[in-house]
Formats: structure tokens, sequence, C-alpha cells
């Protein structure tokens, strides 16, 4: 269903323009502060919405209306809208963007549906601008998985520092930036400081929460030393900054007035859709999912924080769930012994197996295994069973896992010949792209990773190129080889399928120098060819 708001009919509204009843008009000191909001008596939500945004309503009807009754979540925000908007030029063409890009703001409707009330209803709690409500637009088209080439996350962009900052906690298990629940209570406790602390101005607040409370700061600073205005229009800010303020100026614009603009904003429910369900500690997201009696992937879709096959370990405890399967999802779990809400599996240590190696093959943490065997700290022996806990699915039946993810995005073509490439100690982004030739860009994009983005032994990366009429993979490994008597170049690189100038630069060996026995070797090697 699609809504379009009246902009006369809110103008009239909002100005208080309503002729009152006799009755009505004579208690004048009590309607002073009375809201200029209209209901009709004895009609039901639906007709008053109709009436209120479609026809005219007569006078003698007319009584205060609570936004929180109305039937679209969007007029509710757009009746509590009071910020200025300037027709200023950035503004103008951010708003002639929105303007000509209906399907964008139709798929922002459709990632905020979840979630958006929960928002609205946190800042009215708060006392905070509704406009704040159309910010996940401008950050990440209120996509929770979102991920920036500056390692902002979520459907509020935190960065790590200020996640943590915000009481955001982000390990193995869960990255509460991703978390909606979590990440909205940071981002508002956020903009709470930072409107305080910055002239009490929300345009600087929002500005800021952008380009950082230091950047605004230094400039409100260098305004006052030079006895000029600090609102967020006189400031010296990045250019990305002047550009970011406008994007939400622009929506608040649009939304206000959608009929001058051929906007529709797509219904969505002025309800509940979400509950917040405890779970008493950590459980499986498939087992939690059939108790729900959703599909793994949606139940992932409304619980974007947790990264793995499971809850954390150590919190938070609890599930979004769409609110009709809440009380259900309750009953189940009361039912399911903790001991059923995870599967373990037996493990008798090996010879070269460290506490990481074994974490990795099952997906699980080194924190988890310690915990689950009580051990007193890294050290393990062979011969030694441990407890595993381990996924009750395949690893590709969670699909919206962080693994997962990276895989899809990995999977993206980016040429007709894929290499993977497996991390060593040591290794960078640098050093790697520079060895394949690519840029840290492309890795990084084929990757589903940024520039930034600490790398780990073991860790799997595709490259892509185009060198090759036929597709084809190919899986290289960095290997140490040993120099033995009788060795030369040529014979190592035929035996390995690469060139002699390829371990000279891997080496930068002296090739005026015999190689020697016992000397260690570089090599990168396609498995396949081997």
């Amino acid at each position: 269903m699609y809504l379009k708001i009246s902009a006369v009919m809110l103008v009239a509204l909002l100005s208080g323009c309503v002729s009152m009843t006799e009755s009505n008009s004579q208690d004048t000191d009590k309607s002073v502060n009375t809201p200029a909001l209209v209901q009709v008596q004895g009609a039901s939500a639906e007709q008053i919405a109709s009436r209120l945004w479609y026809g005219e309503v007569p006078a003698e009807q007319l009584v205060p209306l609570d936004a929180t009754e109305l039937e679209d979540l969007w007029q509710r925000i757009q009746l509590q809208l009071t910020f200025n908007v300037p027709q200023t030029r950035p503004i103008v063409e951010q708003r002639n963007f929105y303007s000509q890009h209906q399907s964008y703001l139709d798929r922002v409707a459709n990632r905020a549906q979840p979630f958006l009330y929960h928002i609205v209803q946190e800042l009215e709690k708060r006392n905070m601008p509704l406009e704040l409500a159309l910010l996940p637009i401008v950050e990440s088209a209120f996509d929770p998985f979102a991920y920036s080439h500056a390692r902002a996350s979520g459907m509020w962009q935190f960065m790590p520092a200020t996640g943590t900052r915000f009481g955001l906690k982000q390990n193995f298990w869960y990255d509460g930036r991703r978390d909606v629940i979590e990440s909205t209570r940071a981002a508002l406790d956020y903009l709470q400081y930072l409107y305080n602390t910055l002239e009490h101005d929300w345009l600087n607040a929002i500005a800021a929460y952008n380009a950082g409370e230091g950047r605004i700061g230094r400039a409100i600073r260098a305004n006052k030393k030079r006895r000029l205005p600090t609102d967020f229009w006189s400031l010296d800010l990045p250019a990305e900054t002047t550009v970011y303020v406008p994007k939400l100026l622009a929506l608040v614009d649009i939304l206000k007035r959608p009929d001058d603009f051929d906007i529709v904003w797509k219904f969505i429910a002025n309800e509940p859709r979400i509950a917040v369900v405890p779970t008493d500690g950590q459980i499986d997201l498939a087992i939690a999912a059939e108790l729900a009696e959703l599909s793994v992937a949606e139940l992932q879709a409304l619980n974007p924080g947790f990264n793995q096959w499971a809850t954390d370990p150590d919190g938070p405890h609890h599930l979004v769930l769409p609110l009709a399967k809440a009380e259900n999802f309750k009953r189940l779990l009361a039912q399911t012994p903790a001991t059923e809400r995870l599967q373990w599996q037996s493990y008798t240590v090996s010879s070269g197996d460290t506490l990481g190696k074994i974490a990795r093959q099952y997906k699980t943490s080194v924190d988890a295994i310690i915990r689950l065997n009580e051990l007193s700290g890294n050290t393990i022996r062979i011969g030694q069973h441990l407890l595993i806990p381990m996924s009750a699915k395949a690893a590709d039946k969670y699909e919206l896992s962080q693994q997962n993810r990276i895989a899809k995005a990995q999977g993206r073509s980016g040429g007709n010949v894929k290499t993977e490439y497996i991390v060593q100690s040591g290794d960078t982004l640098w050093d790697i792209s520079r060895e394949h030739k690519v840029t840290v860009a492309e890795l990084a994009k084929w990757n589903g990773m940024v520039q930034r983005d600490p790398l780990k032994p073991g860790q799997k990366l595709v490259m892509w190129h185009n060198s090759s009429s036929n597709p084809s993979t190919a899986i290289t490994r960095t290997v140490r080889y040993k120099v033995r008597k009788g060795d030369s170049l040529a014979r190592i690189a035929q035996r390995f399928s690469v060139s002699v100038a390829e371990i000279v630069k891997w080496n930068n060996i002296n090739t005026e120098r015999y190689l020697q026995p016992g000397q260690q070797l570089k090599l990168i090697v396609d498995v396949t060819q081997v």
C-alpha cells in the first residue's frame, strides 16, 4: 500500500487553522497547549487517516489527535518534524536526486519495515527530533549489514572505536554495531551527547556524527575567535559533511511535502513489528530459527549482530523476533533444555594442534573451547579430549553469517581467472597485491573487506585476472622450500611451475651468486599445477 500525505492539510493542522464549536472554543486556556492534530469522534483509525489526509473534516467534530493513532508510520514522523529546511542549492540537488529515484526509497522502506517503529519510539521517549529517524537512510539506506571503506558498520555506521566507546561489543561471535536494537541505543546516546556538547544545535550534532566531534568543535571555536556565527551553515567543514547534512534535510523536505515532488512513501504500519525475547544463554541460530518457525536467513536478518552460527556465549542473551511469533517461541524455548540448544563434538588433540587451529576448523572461538572444557590457559596436550561446540547445520545453511557474506562477495566475478590465496603469518594486503599484480583496492573489494582490515593466518583471499580467455580457478599457497644439493633456480622454477624471475623477485636473490644447500626460498605456488 502506498500513501501520499497532503501538505495543505498538514499546514492547516499544524498552524492551528481549525474552527472550533462554541462549547470547545469556550475553554481557551485549556486549548493553548493542546496539539492542533485532529480526530473524528467515533471514527475508526482507517477512517481517521483517510479523512485526515484526503478530505475535509467538519469543524464541529474536531478533537485532539495523538500521532501514535495514525495508520502509517511515515505520517507519525511527518507530523512531528520541526527542522527548518532552507532552499539552498545543496539541499535542492539532493532533493532532486531522491525525487528521481522512487525505487530507491521503496527499497529503503522495505529494509526499514521491521525496525523503524522501534527507532521512532526511542526518539519520542527521549524527546529527540523525529528527523533523526531518517538518518539511517543517509548512513546505510537502512542496511544493517552495510560496511564502509572507513570500516564503519551497521545501519548507524559506527566506527570500531566509537562503537566501543558507546558500549557496542565487537568480537568473534558478535558485532553490536550491526545489532539494530543496541546500535540504535548507542546512536541516540551519541547524538544526544553531540547536541549537548556542540552549542545545543542539532545540525551541528548531525554534522559531528559524520565528521567527528573534534572536527566540528574546532570549526566552532575558529568561528568564535573571528566573532562569526556558529551554526552549521557558517562553519568551515569537510566537503563530505557539507553534503551529508543536506542529504538529511532533503529527505525531511520530501517527507514534509511529498505531493510537491511526486514522491510516495511506501506504507509502513504504525505498530510494533518485532519483540526482543530473552534466551538465557547461548543458542544455535538454526535451532532458534526452528523454534521461531523462521528460516535461518530470516532470523539472521532480524539479528544481524551475530557473526557466526550461534549467539555469543557471553551475551547478549536475546533475539529479535517477529512480534507475532514471540510468545510461541518463548513457550517452545522453555521446553528446550540448555543442553539441546547447542551441539558439541568430542575431539582428541593430535600432534601440531593448537586451540586456534581447532577453533578455526569448527568455526568457534578459543574462549568458547576454554570455557566449555574449563581449561586454565591455551596449553593442550596430545591425546587430550576436548568438547567442541559445533553448528547444528552445515556452514552454508547460515546464509548471512560473516563467513558466507564474505564468500558471496568473493564469488562476484572480477575477471575470468580466479586465484585463491591462503594468508600466511606476516602477510599484508599491500604485499599480496604487489605479488599478484593487483591493487589493494581491488583485493579488498573482491573479498568484502576494506583496506585497513587486519589479515589472519589461514584466511582465504580471492583475486581475479583477465589473463586468459577461458575461465579457470587457481589455488595458490605460499610455501618455504629448502634448497637441496644440485638445485638451480631453473630446476626449482620448473618443478613448481613458476618463473625464475618470480623466484628472484620473491626472495631478492642476487643472480650472480649460487644457491646454497639449506637456503630457504619463498615460493607462491598454484597447487593445481604442481
